[in-house]
């Protein structure tokens, strides 16, 4: 009896299966008093439980490789419980092909990278699709039970939320239907899927900064706007899944039965992809249809709102050229209640427009706008822009 309990730093512990809704078991550690070990096994067990300095996470999914005990800390990685062993793989490989398509050994390399280089930092993997039926659950469900409880699923909320430590040791880290509204769920998202270590936060204790492996694999429904990316984005691997031709209903438990030769396959497979960036795949290589079509409605989207807005000014003032400065930008979209957050309207004028500056603060026209949203002009100073009709036109048509 004396093996279901730990001393890790100066606190006690019994190992627990704690009971899954699925049927399944998971074993825990849930704090216990020496009081009580002593009542229920004698005065002279603690001296025989084993001991460790503190707790550690270092992922490691190959059996052989595998250790609790590292050094004198406590690994909290769960060991996988499926062995590799040759077998067949062929309802793997072709569900697989249906998942990420013409990328289908990158794809391969992506999941032998994930049970191989657990540590190795990956792309953000987004699965996407307006369709029902594609796939998309399926390949999270796969997922799971293979990576068992170093995979956990998240809603959008748990990822706002501030308290992480149930999430931030894991290896990979779901979140179906997602929709990030805003920049800051981006920035991260993105910062998350780079770094080496993150604090982590529980409810009543302090954050601490631990080692970070996690990859983010995001699934949603919503092709062109779950997520607000710029056009220069480089850490995004959005693939565009199609429904299946002919729906089985039992993929997922034959996926299962496969899942040990398909560890024995991913062992003994040669990459097809060489280390060429800190997220393994090149950019070139992970840029998709997908992806260019999600980067150009998050552009489009509040451009042509924003050409729309002055356009309209322009008519209700009668003029051709409109100048303004960044400040009296932001008024007039407020004034339209369109509060877009300004490092996105910047990107717009300065990056997407390409509009400069004056040199100098000059006299110019500036534009002010009732609450009645009548428009106005007055002589005013600073380092403005100018733009036409004729661009803006083009730009709402492109």
């Amino acid at each position: 009896m004396k093996n279901i309990y730990l001393r890790i730093g100066t606190s006690y512990f019994k190992k627990s299966l704690y009971p899954l809704s699925s049927g399944d078991f998971v074993e825990v550690l849930v704090g216990w008093s020496p009081e009580l070990i002593r009542q229920d096994h004698g005065k002279n067990v603690l001296s025989e439980i084993e001991k460790y300095d503190g707790f550690i996470c270092i992922p490691e999914n190959r059996p052989e490789f595998f250790k609790k005990r590292i050094q004198d800390y406590y690994n909290t990685y769960h060991q996988i419980s499926r062995t590799p062993t040759e077998g067949s793989v062929t309802i793997t490989l072709k569900f697989l092909s249906h998942i990420f398509g013409e990328q289908i050994q990158l794809g391969i390399d992506y999941l032998q990278l994930l049970y191989l280089k657990p540590a190795q930092i990956l792309p953000i993997l987004c699965l996407v699709s307006k369709e029902r039926s594609t796939g998309k659950s399926t390949f999270l469900k796969w997922l799971k039970e293979i990576f068992e409880y170093n995979l956990t699923f998240l809603t959008n909320n748990d990822f706002i939320s501030n308290f992480n430590s149930d999430w931030s040791s894991k290896l990979l880290i779901c979140i179906d239907e997602v929709l990030f509204k805003t920049e800051e769920l981006t920035e991260r998202i993105k910062y998350l899927s780079t770094t080496n270590t993150h604090k982590t936060e529980a409810k009543g204790k302090d954050k601490k900064e631990a080692t970070f492996f996690g990859k983010f694999i995001l699934a949603s429904n919503n092709e062109t706007s779950f997520i607000k990316i710029d056009p220069d984005e480089i850490r995004f691997w959005v693939l565009k899944i199609n429904k299946f031709q002919e729906e089985d209903v039992h993929i997922l438990n034959k996926l299962i039965s496969e899942i040990p030769a398909f560890l024995h396959f991913l062992i003994h497979r040669k990459l097809s992809t060489e280390n060429k960036s800190r997220m393994w795949f090149t950019p070139q290589q992970i840029n998709t249809k997908a992806l260019q079509k999600l980067v150009k409605f998050n552009s489009s989207i509040i451009e042509n709102e924003v050409a729309n807005i002055l356009l309209n000014t322009m008519e209700s003032l009668d003029v051709e050229i409109l100048e303004f400065c960044f400040s009296d930008l932001l008024n007039i979209l407020n004034k339209f209640r369109l509060k877009y957050d300004a490092g996105e309207i910047k990107k717009i004028v300065r990056d997407i427009w390409k509009l400069e500056q004056a040199k100098n603060s000059n006299q110019y026209q500036k534009i002010t706008v009732t609450t009645d949203l009548d428009f106005y002009q007055n002589q005013s100073k600073g380092r403005h822009y100018s733009v036409s009709s004729i661009f803006l036109a083009e730009k709402v048509m492109n």
